[in-house]
């Protein structure tokens, strides 16, 4: 059947701890231009792998960051993580652009929420990413403000949502 393909199940998406195997993957969805424009917020140089490989020997060693890869069919399609940027919890995901638009973020997305209980958790997201932010609503968070960041895939400063999620729907003080 051709089209949009039908909803998810919640089985679909797996989420399993983050092997050597996916960094090439990984770095295969860095190198899409289209990816990286979306993000905004994204590496110097997406197609220096010796950074690649340094920036994810990091956070694989920092027990501080809660990292999973995304499973679908079996297949890599991305990651979801929980780390600190100012002192404050962040989330981030990235799915490979070959599977955008089947519903994947938002459910991993969700999958992951359910194992990492710290509330207020925030994200950001590049104002024009429309579908990031509405898998960011989808999954309970609010915007609470904007700011400007440099965009490295951009090379320019554009203007960032920040978003949070509270634990009880009440406003968390600043």
């Amino acid at each position: 059947m051709a089209g949009r393909p039908p909803s998810l199940s919640t089985n679909d998406v797996l989420l399993r701890d983050v092997t050597e195997d996916d960094l090439p993957v990984f770095f295969e969805h860095q190198l899409d231009p289209a990816a990286n424009h979306m993000a905004a917020f994204t590496a110097k140089d997406p197609a220096d792998r010796d950074a690649f490989v340094a920036h994810w020997t990091k956070i694989l060693a920092d027990e501080t960051i809660s990292i999973k890869t995304i499973l679908f069919e079996g297949h890599v399609v991305g990651h979801v993580a929980k780390f600190e940027r100012s002192g404050k919890p962040e989330v981030t995901y990235w799915i490979g652009r070959e599977y955008w638009g089947r519903g994947l973020a938002t459910q991993a997305l969700s999958e992951f929420l359910g194992h990492v209980k710290v509330r207020p958790l925030y994200a950001g997201a590049a104002k024009d990413n429309v579908a990031s932010l509405r898998v960011l609503e989808k999954c309970g968070f609010t915007i609470i403000g904007y700011e400007k960041g440099f965009a490295n895939a951009r090379g320019e400063e554009i203007e960032e949502v920040i978003l949070e999620l509270r634990a009880d729907g009440r406003e968390e003080a600043q």
